[in-house]
């Protein structure tokens, strides 16, 4: 893979629930061990007793904070759990770090509803893609037709292992290893 066949961006999708949240947590894991200036979000998907749903937590890499993104609306409820105002709030410290530079990769968890109506992360995928910041995203195949519009031919789909993720990381920001860059934690 040449450095000027790469795409921007990447995005990709697991079977099952809760794995791109996991695929994309290890690889960024992975990034800040091998020293790569990481931002965006991972998200946690922690089970709660005596509840049907999950709760969804996400963290702003590389540090926190961890903001909790799900009301929790009863067992019986139905339609979106989204606290819109707490993914709003790791939208802006995403988006503070970012303004910041210096970073190799931006990392969003999900190309979800919001993004696909123009909000959420949308803005800070384009920031991103303008400064020369590659951008990885979860995306699921609700939203895919709405990311595939979004991206414009900007993107690729994954396969969805580990070592193929991160072999586009390290293509997209034109290094191998990441052993030359400051170690920057997650």
């Amino acid at each position: 893979m040449t450095e000027e066949a790469v795409p921007p961006m990447a995005a990709v999708h697991v079977e099952g629930r809760g794995g791109t949240d996991l695929l994309l947590r290890a690889v960024a894991r992975d990034l800040a061990a091998r020293g790569f200036c990481i931002t965006g979000v991972v998200q946690s998907n922690p089970e709660r007793a005596a509840r049907t749903r999950c709760d969804m937590d996400l963290t702003v890499l590389p540090d926190g904070p961890t903001l909790r993104i799900s009301q929790d609306r009863g067992d019986g409820a139905r339609g979106c759990r989204l606290d819109v105002g707490a993914l709003e709030t790791a939208v802006a410290g995403v988006e503070a770090i970012l303004e910041k530079g210096g970073l190799d990769l931006l990392l969003i968890n999900k190309f979800g509803k919001r993004e696909a109506e123009g909000h959420g992360f949308a803005a800070t995928i384009g920031t991103a893609l303008s400064v020369g910041v590659p951008v990885l995203v979860g995306v699921n195949q609700l939203n895919r037709p709405e990311f595939e519009a979004f991206a414009d031919g900007l993107a690729t789909m994954l396969p969805p292992h580990h070592d193929a993720v991160l072999a586009w990381c390290l293509a997209a920001t034109g290094t191998t290893t990441g052993d030359e860059r400051p170690v920057f934690a997650v």
